[in-house]
């Protein structure tokens, strides 16, 4: 990936890690997300992708979180 280029969680391989950027959903997933530890600046990894477009195994610090592909594509993250 380029140095710092803006794209979504869904895009990460597993075994990246990025940096929350920005969260572009509605009000009531923003605050759900936010509840999971999903805030700008975090530091998020992808652990691993399920098979056949199924959700995404994210890690936030030492929380571990299952996220469908379309609230993971509202996420941007910042690589380094």
């Amino acid at each position: 990936m380029n140095p710092a280029t803006t794209q979504n969680l869904s895009s990460l391989k597993p075994g990246e890690t990025a940096l929350i950027s920005n969260i572009d959903a509605d009000n009531s997933l923003f605050h759900r997300l936010a509840a999971l530890g999903f805030r700008n600046g975090k530091k998020v990894e992808l652990v691993r992708c399920a098979s056949f477009n199924g959700p995404l195994h994210v890690r936030i610090g030492s929380t571990d979180i299952i996220l469908r592909r379309t609230e993971a594509s509202r996420i941007q993250i910042k690589t380094a």
